[in-house]
């Protein structure tokens, strides 16, 4: 059996049949019944299936897989659920789109029941396409027992943890202004209003607006100013008919201001804080200190006196008059509404230094306004079911009782496209205000507006009666939890997500929407009694109750058997929205319980996955209660997630728990296009992550996507990028195993032999064993830190530089010349082992080509992702063999760079290089790869010299990176004296690391950049401490040399073109001429030994010959296997 040979590297065609090779071996499951009993614990963020998978998905799930194989390499079993998040706004928004209804028509055009089957329909509408990604991109995760988020059983467990929560008095309802989606008619909470993207920036219409305060109730010291106004500005017109108070800083100096309306010319007498004079009086105000001087003339130019200043406190309880003369009064106390108040929150940084205070739309004007002695009522009035609300209803919309205005959308993206009326109610408001007098400015204004995550409209600030889970009191806890966690960035866990938990607020659980999973709260009509119910068993019992009190008839889940914990069981029963309504409870007075018709946040579903993905506590106890799949081991998700799923994780794992839900996180970035746009289909920037699969396959892309940058930076996506992975790393390990295979298969290697003791093995074996080595411990450390990105560029860079580079470069005629002995058997040995442990150490990223490699490799059917990481084996790191390799490595670099700069291809040789030695530590282990170098640059000779010797001179020059900063204005002078710094001097300051001149300047080494003069008919270049002179002369009898080696490598092309054999062995004919003749002549040893030629004949003419050209020189040149016949 000898190892397999491939024509071309085909990535496509390897990922199919690893793939197959997985499925029939079923790999994924060996991987994990193969190992013991240590548990690595990850847990699958559950996307949405009623959506198609893009190309970040591919990233996302790439950065999933790499830790559970790398951990199954190591030894742990790695059980990975597939999860599916089947309830929320996206899978109701989709239904309603597809159905054309809106959230109204569900109970009137459409049932709830028809439309929670049509939303249970729609989320997995895409699965199959989900699926075949998973499998394409080689993601390994349990697909075939995934858990579901609308299963019965997986809501048991989400009532169960809610009634902890309960129990602990960690769920409250309370009536406050939450965030609120009219488009999706359901409240928001603030990690959905914080997700990247919803903030945006729009223009608004802005009023500053002129309250006119009742005379009788202003302040003594003001009663000698007629009609006086306060002004008030706001960025939501569409608010004012809810103002019910102005809210004022006590501390905050105002100022009473003579002057005249910008719209009516009317005089007026307005308040406003001093500091904001200047930004509300600006372009066509003019202050004047005369009174005299108050006269209106243009409005080109008002004049405007400044009378009194005051502090805030002066003018607070004064009244003033409705400014909306259509909005009716509250329903409550009105008598307590239109004054001014105090408030903390209000500063001097813009507007007027007054709030417009509309406690219905606002949760900082509720608050002042409850806090206000007496109370100020919010703007509630009472609709037609004699119920208090608001004057903008749930769809976005003014009431009747707002006249002119009812009926109307406060926003005009409420809208239906095309029907939105030309001006929006903040225009028709602003224009009223200004014939009324009772505007003082109406402008554009530029801010930054939270849209709704799911719907991309405006979000209205609403009066709601919802569910909240008191996070804000447990604060310390969640960060004391947070401290725990192994945060990849760091940065995010103590910026992003620890800023977000030190300010949480409460966090609202209700939505009023029909797909999801129902609050399991149940309250009498009289709100006296309240039950939570936290299990199917609790809930059948108390409905057996309401029967034997006579407020249901039927069981509607008679034909669940409980403590029957198996699937089908649970399957029988549905405990979503519209079969859970119809139940009521009874309390312990025997009146009827009512369920509360939210249901909960949805982020709440996917929080609760640790636990309810086994069923906790109902089955499966033990893998929470004794920490068997709790906390996670590691998770990974984009960032949004930081204010999204890893919140709700972590405050469900603290709160319910007292634990941290997760151990390590990687928090994601975003998959920008190439140019770093965000990727949308409506710019057309989209990258189709199939299409990518089909091109170059699903190992190169997830290469790519590693290597190119980390994790959580954000990548700028490029095809071409894939492209050169492909081509540099992966077609660089193809090369170098198809040169293995090659040559073990003539030689009949099959690393059956004996392993040849490391230490009786080449110095170039010894030292690529070292660097493997070294590369397993950094690569497993690096893994270890889930540093995923530097593993793959440890992996590239040994594979590219070290393996290919240098080692089969320089080993290459150990291959392919001479007998089958120890040194050959050594050097196969050695590439194998390479070879074997890169594909091992690379398999978590590159999970089908490296199964595939590995195989090739052993020989066996057995897949590289059961097998272990391999151990490093300290003994075989050799520190300085590697830095000494690494040191010819930097002087051929710089040799090859000078070669370059002068234009002399590397196949002419040159005659010799100098390199300076600092002591003769330095000089020896010069010495011992000088034969390398010499190969490498291709130079007759390498001399050392001295440091002390004349042959180079050393010069200074100012590292201007560091002087300039350190030295500013005395720059010029430091300039000059490093510049005429002596070579003793120079000397002293790399020995002693600081040299102090005469004027006593001190300077150190890292002032200086230090490098040798050039001497006459050399070059010389110095880089990071190394200097290399090389003579770039060309005698004859070097440049006959170099031509010998152009016909070489020409022959050898012809010998890789005509098919031959690399063991075949030829017969050249050169036709003759003046330029190569001697040239031949002098090397033609050479020439037949590097091409494997018997006899090598100078021809005058030949026919059918193959021309070849280079540096103007043209030959015809044939060759065979075996001699013409002579005619």
């Amino acid at each position: 059996m000898s190892f397999k040979e491939y024509k071309t590297l085909d990535l496509i065609r390897v990922s199919e049949y690893i793939s197959n090779f997985w499925e029939i071996d079923k790999t994924f499951e060996k991987s994990i019944s193969s190992r013991d009993d240590k548990e690595f614990v990850f847990y699958e963020g559950p996307p949405s299936a009623n959506g198609m998978p893009g190309i970040h998905h591919v990233m996302a799930r790439t950065i999933k897989d790499i830790f559970c194989r790398y951990k199954t390499l190591k030894g742990f079993k790695v059980n990975r659920k597939a999860g599916w998040d089947t309830h929320g706004l996206p899978i109701e928004l989709g239904v309603e789109k597809e159905l054309n209804i809106s959230k109204e028509d569900i109970g009137s055009k459409i049932t709830i029941k028809d439309y929670n089957e049509a939303c249970k329909n729609a989320v997995m509408k895409y699965t199959d396409v989900w699926n075949d990604l998973t499998k394409r991109i080689g993601y390994w995760v349990d697909m075939d027992n995934p858990y579901i988020t609308y299963k019965s059983k997986y809501i048991e467990t989400v009532w169960w943890l809610l009634k902890n929560l309960y129990d602990k008095k960690l769920i409250y309802k309370g009536y406050s202004v939450q965030p609120y989606s009219p488009k999706a008619g359901t409240g928001l909470s603030s990690h959905e209003l914080n997700q990247p993207g919803t903030y945006q920036d729009i223009t608004d219409t802005t009023v500053t607006a002129q309250f006119e305060c009742e005379n009788e109730s202003i302040p003594e010291f003001l009663k000698k100013y007629s009609k006086i106004y306060i002004l008030a500005w706001t960025t939501t017109p569409w608010t004012l008919p809810s103002n019910t108070a102005l809210t004022v800083g006590k501390k905050i100096e105002y100022c009473l201001i003579k002057t005249f309306n910008l719209y009516t010319h009317k005089p007026v007498n307005v308040i406003l804080a001093k500091d904001l004079i200047t930004k509300v009086f600006k372009l066509n105000f003019k202050e004047i200190e005369n009174k005299g001087d108050l006269v209106f003339k243009s409005e080109k130019t008002i004049p405007f006196l400044i009378c009194e200043t005051f502090s805030g406190e002066k003018i607070v309880g004064t009244k003033y008059h409705q400014i909306w003369k259509d909005a009716p009064l509250p329903e409550n106390n009105p008598e307590n509404a239109f004054r001014v108040i105090s408030g903390d929150f209000v500063t001097t940084e813009d507007g007027t230094g007054v709030v417009h205070t509309a406690p219905t739309f606002g949760a900082d004007d509720a608050v002042a306004a409850k806090n206000a002695s007496p109370e100020v009522p919010p703007m509630l009035i009472r609709n037609g079911n004699d119920e208090l609300v608001p004057l903008v209803d749930l769809q976005g919309k003014f009431v009747s009782e707002l006249g002119t205005l009812g009926g109307k959308f406060v926003k005009n993206e409420y809208y239906e496209e095309g029907t939105a009326p030309e001006k929006s109610v903040d225009v028709e408001i602003a224009i009223k205000l200004k014939e009324e007098n009772k505007a003082f400015r109406v402008e554009k204004y530029t801010h930054s507006y939270p849209n709704c995550w799911r719907t991309d409209k405006p979000v209205l600030y609403y009066p709601l009666n919802s569910w909240f889970v008191k996070v804000t009191d447990n604060k310390q806890n969640l960060i004391s939890n947070n401290d725990k966690i192994n945060w990849k960035p760091k940065s995010t866990g103590e910026g992003r997500f620890g800023n977000w938990l030190n300010n949480a607020n409460d966090w609202n659980l209700s939505r009023s929407r029909f797909w999801g999973i129902p609050l399991p709260i149940w309250i009498s009509e009289d709100g006296s009694a309240t039950k939570v119910i936290g299990s199917v068993k609790e809930l059948i019992s108390e409905i057996e109750l309401s029967i034997k009190s006579g407020n249901m008839k039927s069981n509607p889940f008679d034909s669940f058997e409980l403590d029957n914990m198996s699937d089908d069981n649970y399957d029988k029963i549905d405990l979503h929205k519209h079969i859970i309504d119809d139940i009521i409870l009874t309390s312990s007075s025997n009146k009827k319980m009512y369920r509360e018709s939210d249901l909960i946040d949805v982020w709440f579903d996917s929080g609760a996955m640790p636990y309810a993905q086994w069923h906790y506590p109902f089955e499966n106890k033990n893998y929470i209660d004794n920490k068997e799949f709790f906390p996670a081991d590691y998770i990974a998700e984009g960032v949004d997630q930081t204010r999204g799923w890893f919140y709700t994780l972590h405050v469900i794992g603290t709160l319910v728990f007292d634990s941290n839900a997760y151990k390590n996180v990687i928090s994601n970035g975003l998959v920008l296009d190439k140019k770093g746009h965000k990727m949308s289909k409506r710019l057309g920037n989209a990258v189709d992550p199939f299409e990518t699969l089909d091109k170059y396959g699903p190992d190169a892309t997830r290469w790519y996507m590693i290597s190119n940058s980390n994790p959580w930076d954000n990548l700028k996506f490029d095809v071409s990028g894939i492209e050169e992975v492909k081509r540099k790393f992966f077609g660089t390990l193809h090369n170098i195993y198809s040169f293995f295979s090659l040559y073990a298969n003539i030689d009949k290697f099959k690393n059956h032999e004996n392993a040849i003791d490391y230490n009786e093995r080449s110095e170039l074996d010894r030292w690529i064993i070292s660097e493997l080595n070294s590369l397993v411990k950094d690569v497993g450390d690096a893994y270890e830190n889930y540093e995923p990105t530097k593993s793959a560029r440890l992996i590239s860079k040994f594979v590219q530089d070290n393996l290919s580079n240098w080692y089969v470069r320089l080993s290459r005629r150990r291959f392919w010349k001479g007998e089958y002995n120890k040194d050959k058997i050594a050097a196969f040995q050695t590439l194998n082992e390479c070879l074997e442990k890169v594909s091992i150490l690379s398999s978590p990223i590159s999970p089908f080509f490296m199964d595939n490699l590995y195989q090739d490799l052993t020989m066996k059917n057995t897949s590289v992702h059961l097998v272990d990481y391999p151990a490093c084996s300290k003994s075989l790191i050799d520190g300085d063999l590697e830095n000494k390799i690494r040191k010819s490595q930097q002087i051929c670099s710089l040799g090859l760079s000078l070669r370059k700069r002068e234009k002399i291809k590397v196949r002419q040789p040159l005659n010799k290089i100098i390199i300076p030695y600092r002591d003769n530590l330095e000089r020896e282990s010069l010495k011992e790869i000088s034969e390398f170098i010499k190969s490498e640059i291709n130079v007759k000779e390498v001399e050392l010299v001295g440091d002390s010797s004349k042959i180079l001179v050393k010069k200074a020059k100012p590292n201007f990176k560091i002087v300039g900063p350190k030295f500013g204005k005395d720059l010029k002078i430091v300039s000059s004296l490093i510049t005429n710094l002596k070579s003793d001097e120079i000397e002293k300051i790399e020995l002693e690391k600081v040299f102090v001149f005469e004027n006593e300047i001190k300077i150190s080494i890292d002032d200086v950049e230090i490098y040798y003069e050039d001497i006459e008919g050399w070059q010389v270049v110095s880089e990071n401490g190394t200097t290399i002179a090389m003579d770039t002369n060309i005698s004859e009898e070097l440049k006959n040399e170099g031509i010998c080696r152009e016909i070489v490598n020409r022959i050898q092309n012809i010998r890789k073109d005509s098919g031959f054999n690399v063991s075949d062995k030829i017969f050249i004919e050169i036709e003759n001429n003046n330029l190569i003749e001697k040239a031949i002549f002098k090397n033609i040893d050479y020439i037949k030994n590097e091409t494997l030629a018997i006899e090598l004949k100078l021809e005058k003419k030949l026919v059918n010959a193959q021309e070849i050209e280079f540096d103007n020189i043209k030959v015809k040149i044939k060759i065979f296997k075996e001699k013409k016949n002579e005619k």
